[in-house]
């Protein structure tokens, strides 16, 4: 094959290359995690009694360890905005946004039998991805907010 035929395919070969990585899809940026969506459902959750457990509350509030929720006065039945805030910067850090399935928040409280992780000293709050509270904050590590529509 003479050489001018072989360059055109090289290069017919490199433009349909070219062509094919444009069209691949740009990676997933993770999606943000809505303020809104915690301060009213979120932290919902962290409040929550439950029937054979004690609200995660009850052992997070002013806790020693990265899931450390702000204290509540002794009149209050939520946080106001500012302590709201701070225990959003505080449990962001935990999640993996867009990725529940990896996030420590929804990982540790969960049953072994469900996904979850080994140890979490408050026993399980969630038998499993089914429980509704669950599913609340895997909705917002997915990046719902208030305007989403219900699934």
């Amino acid at each position: 094959m003479p050489a001018r035929m072989l360059r055109a395919a090289a290069l017919a070969a490199l433009l349909a290359a070219t062509a094919i990585s444009s069209l691949k899809a740009e990676p997933q940026k993770p999606p943000t995690l809505d303020y809104d969506f915690f301060k009213s459902r979120v932290q919902a959750v962290f409040l929550q009694k439950r029937a054979t457990h004690a609200r995660c509350y009850v052992c997070h509030a002013e806790s020693n360890n990265a899931f450390r929720l702000e204290k509540l006065s002794s009149d209050a039945r939520t946080w106001n905005d500012e302590q709201s805030r701070r225990n959003f910067e505080t449990v962001s850090k935990l999640v993996n946004p867009g990725d529940p399935d990896s996030s420590r928040l929804t990982l540790h409280p969960l049953a072994i039998e469900g996904g979850g992780d080994v140890y979490h000293s408050g026993g399980r709050q969630f038998a499993s991805k089914r429980d509704p509270a669950w599913r609340t904050l895997a909705a917002w590590i997915n990046g719902a907010t208030l305007a989403s529509p219900k699934k």
